[in-house]
């Protein structure tokens, strides 16, 4: 019983000195969940920069909608101008449907460049998520590697312990199992000699009683 009492001790002192030891070694699995964080925080201000760059480029199709309009509509009004031969009508005319060619080129370049950027980041978006995913897998694999590690670790201290064996604990038990049963057998042989004893004595009583009637 005491082997048992020292074995606990020994691997009560033994994890102590475990997460000391932990606290000052550096942590794989400490260090890769801060990394997933940071990961995750970064991925998330690269989605919030993706949907504002996805606003924009909708800010631009609108633009680009209503200069097609104003240039559709200026052209006309050029058209009815030269019509009227009225030339300060025709000079502002074509000035303003000439502004709005340029204006059209430039937005539909800056769509064109915007078009292009929303792409290369909503790939590069889905990339970094697959990439936290995959370190999430690996940060499974190496929690599964720890918690292998720990339990051998812990099945041998047992398994290979010089104070208290498998092999002693099961003595020790069967040694109590047998002390229980002579106990028991013990209690029964008592009870039933007790019995016969009792029996014995009702038996002598009786006797008596009749030869005294005799």
């Amino acid at each position: 019983m005491m082997s048992l009492l020292k074995r606990f001790r020994y691997t009560l002192e033994a994890d102590l000195h475990a997460l000391f030891d932990k606290k000052e070694a550096k942590n794989p699995i400490a260090i890769l969940n801060q990394y997933i964080r940071e990961a995750e925080k970064q991925t998330e201000q690269t989605g919030k920069l993706l949907e504002r760059q996805r606003l924009l480029k909708e800010e631009l199709e609108q633009n680009l909608k209503e200069t097609g309009k104003m240039l559709e509509r200026r052209t006309n009004q050029l058209e009815l101008a030269k019509a009227s031969g009225e030339e300060d009508l025709i000079l502002f005319a074509t000035q303003e449907v000439e502004t709005y060619k340029s204006r059209q080129m430039t937005l539909q370049e800056s769509l064109n460049q915007a078009n292009e950027e929303v792409i290369q980041l909503e790939q590069k978006f889905e990339m970094m998520k697959h990439k936290i995913q995959d370190m999430k897998v690996r940060q499974l694999q190496l929690m599964g590697k720890e918690n292998v590690v720990r339990a051998n670790v812990k099945m041998n201290r047992v398994l290979n312990s010089e104070d208290m064996n498998f092999h002693e604990l099961s003595t020790y038990i069967d040694q109590l199992s047998n002390k229980i049963e002579k106990n028991y057998e013990y209690t029964q042989l008592e009870t039933r000699l007790a019995l016969l004893e009792q029996q014995s004595t009702k038996n002598n009583d009786e006797t008596s009683i009749l030869s005294s009637k005799e």
